[in-house]
């Protein structure tokens, strides 16, 4: 689902329509009311229930009256390197917390068999 959000205009009245390689799409669209911002302006928010192709342009149009020509917005499907940094920091504090929590969970069963986790044998072999 890609999400457009319009915020900060005036007047109220706004267009915001899909487009899938230039040709407006109507289905799988749903656009809230303009809502006030609270400070004279407003926003609002289109969805487009979306199954990407390979090859296929979609973009965000926005007709407003302080716009000389539509703001288009064309959606790019790669992530930013900000986005990927963010992406391997959280998937690393993830492997990490679950590396700990698999550590501490070996830890408590051990000790609560009674046992030292770091535990040796002594073995007497008599000739």
């Amino acid at each position: 689902m890609l999400v457009c959000g319009v915020y900060s205009f005036y007047p109220k009245t706004i267009k915001v329509t899909w487009l899938r390689d230039g040709q407006e799409v109507t289905s799988d669209v749903t656009t809230t009311e303009e809502l006030p911002d609270g400070d004279w302006y407003y926003q609002v928010h289109s969805t487009l229930e979306y199954t990407p192709r390979s090859g296929e342009k979609i973009s965000c149009m926005v007709e407003h009256a302080s716009l000389k020509e539509p703001l288009i917005t064309d959606w790019n499907p790669s992530m930013s390197e900000a986005e990927r940094n963010q992406l391997a920091i959280g998937a690393s504090g993830l492997i990490l917390g679950l590396v700990l929590s698999l550590a501490g969970f070996i830890y408590y069963k051990r000790k609560a068999r009674g046992q030292n986790p770091f535990r040796t044998d002594l073995i007497i072999i008599n000739n």
